[in-house]
């Protein structure tokens, strides 16, 4: 398999702080009480936090009595999530591994995909695959919750772009669609305070929501039902981003 752009530790060293900045991190707590009150979770149930990063939703689920399993491709990110783990006093399983290829006897009662961590990968069969991985690693009965901007999300939200100050950095970001909407291009500029830059662009596969819906259904889970957030709000023109809760 070819290595991709998100396969690039040094992309996430240097972007990591920028994608999860304080605010992300201080929401995290009350996204983790969400997840586990819409998967119906008991204390010591198993949970598979899928593409986990940094950690930020893995370390309040543990703080929740939850026995989480964290997967990522990126090592220095679990290298962070083991750190504040231990800073939290809670413990964590943490893989390196690619969502594609994660296998495991040891079933889950719930997995999750959150904070736009989907749709990333060089074709749509690549991203199935994280999807059979996920549906492969669950209990019969249990549930996944899949979070991220849909094709009408991004549509209506849709800004070109924006600049901002964070981590010491001032960032410039440019985005525009792809084909018919297929993807969003990303195009991330950052410039330190000696004004070096560095600069990335990237495109994320945009699926509709009854495109997902449907592949999960597809896939072997009994239901599969789609939100506009962790409060289950509808799915309408109100919707900032899109939440399908599936069942096994």
């Amino acid at each position: 398999m070819k290595k991709e752009w998100f396969q690039n530790d040094d992309f996430w060293v240097n972007y990591g702080p920028i994608m999860f900045d304080e605010a992300h991190w201080a929401e995290a707590a009350g996204t983790a009480g969400e997840i586990k009150k819409i998967a119906g979770l008991k204390n010591g149930d198993k949970i598979l936090d899928a593409c986990c990063a940094l950690g930020r939703i893995s370390v309040e689920l543990a703080l929740l009595n939850l026995n989480v399993t964290g997967v990522d491709i990126t090592q220095p990110f679990l290298d962070c999530a083991a750190d504040t783990a231990e800073d939290e006093g809670v413990k964590l399983n943490l893989v390196n591994c690619d969502m594609r290829e994660f296998k495991i006897d040891s079933k889950f009662d719930c997995a999750i995909n959150v904070y736009n961590s989907f749709g990333y990968c060089d074709s749509k069969e690549d991203d199935y695959k994280i999807i059979s991985s996920i549906y492969d690693s669950l209990k019969e009965g249990g549930s996944f919750i899949l979070e991220c901007i849909s094709r009408e999300t991004a549509i209506r939200w849709f800004t070109e772009g924006e600049w901002f100050e964070r981590a010491g950095k001032t960032v410039l970001t440019e985005f525009k669609p792809t084909g018919a909407w297929e993807g969003l291009s990303s195009r991330w500029i950052l410039i330190d305070k000696n004004g070096q830059r560095m600069e990335h662009t990237f495109i994320q596969r945009l699926y509709s929501a009854a495109e997902l819906r449907d592949k999960l259904l597809e896939t072997g889970f009994s239901s599969a039902e789609v939100y506009g957030g962790f409060d289950l709000s509808p799915y309408d023109y109100n919707a900032k981003t899109m939440v399908i809760v599936a069942r096994k």
